[in-house]
């Protein structure tokens, strides 16, 4: 757990005097975010409350200080993988059949009510954020914003496309390219559950490189370069080679009790220090065993 001015940010102006608002636009603060903070009397500059129209010196520090926030989410006490933490965000490995949020038929027992407990157990008073949600059934890489700045510019990275995301997937049948990149429209199925491939759907692109061939199975490196809801699974199965165990757009599985798909990969950039960071996520044992198997009916 982190303490170190954990309840603040610090910026200092190493260039040229400039206003404040355009000082801290600069670092990545929004409009709003400044506004709020101003608001609520929790900017200052050498220790006096700024009003929003000063200049901040050459060499001179600004401090933010991130109000406590009230959260309705339970605290539950659970066991987290982190994967990384820093001031402003909380990387953790997913299990699978894991909910990343409560929904009205799961109140609780989710990742999100895990992360309310280690919050409070690390002194802090926010709200549950979360950057990119998982599938119930799919493992992998997931990102709490710490605070309402981390996540803005998590968010402006996703947007922007600097946030990189590979998943680990096993499909079935050989795949028969090395690699490539499925760039094919997604929209709403007509049964309002399901995702399809459509003329009118967005823009949704995927690359792909083979890493494993074994017995009518692949063993399969995905990245995203567009974020559609179920993207990897429908552009999969567009192919002909779904992900084994997606009972939602593949036949049921008897080896593995979930689609094999695991987001084992996240590069972004720290929020305080633009110093570029790249995570993995070991595969969970399901798919790992899974493979062992498919090696074994392929020998």
């Amino acid at each position: 757990m982190l303490n170190e001015d954990i309840n603040k940010l610090i910026f200092i102006n190493k260039g040229e005097p400039k206003n404040l608002r355009d000082f801290l636009k600069g670092k990545g603060l929004s409009g709003r975010m400044i506004k709020r903070a101003l608001i609520g009397k929790d900017i200052s500059i050498g220790g006096s409350v700024c009003r929003g129209g000063e200049m901040v010196p050459k060499g001179t520090a600004v401090s933010i200080r991130l109000a406590d926030e009230d959260s309705d989410m339970k605290p539950q006490k659970m066991e987290l993988e982190i994967l990384y933490e820093d001031l402003d965000l909380l990387v953790l490995n997913k299990p699978p059949f894991t909910l990343v949020h409560p929904t009205p038929n799961h109140p609780d027992g989710t990742l999100a009510n895990g992360v309310a407990e280690y919050f409070l157990e690390s002194g802090l008073r926010r709200k549950i954020r979360i950057v990119n949600r998982l599938d119930r059934d799919t493992s992998g890489i997931t990102i709490f914003p710490k605070n309402s700045f981390g996540h803005q510019q998590l968010a402006f990275q996703m947007d922007q496309g600097w946030v990189e995301k590979r998943y680990l997937a096993i499909v079935h049948g050989v795949m028969d390219r090395d690699s490539g990149e499925i760039n094919i429209p997604i929209g709403k199925h007509e049964d309002g559950i399901r995702q399809r491939v459509r003329d009118d759907g967005l823009d949704a692109r995927t690359r792909f490189k083979v890493l494993d061939r074994m017995e009518d199975s692949t063993l399969v490196e995905l990245e995203l370069l567009t974020g559609r809801t179920h993207q990897i699974r429908v552009h999969l199965s567009y192919l002909g080679h779904p992900i084994m165990g997606d009972n939602l757009y593949s036949q049921k599985e008897g080896h593995i009790r979930r689609q094999a798909l695991h987001a084992y990969g996240m590069s972004f950039l720290s929020p305080r220090t633009d110093e570029r960071i790249s995570l993995r996520a070991e595969m969970p044992e399901d798919m790992k065993n899974l493979i062992n198997l498919l090696k074994i009916s392929k020998n």
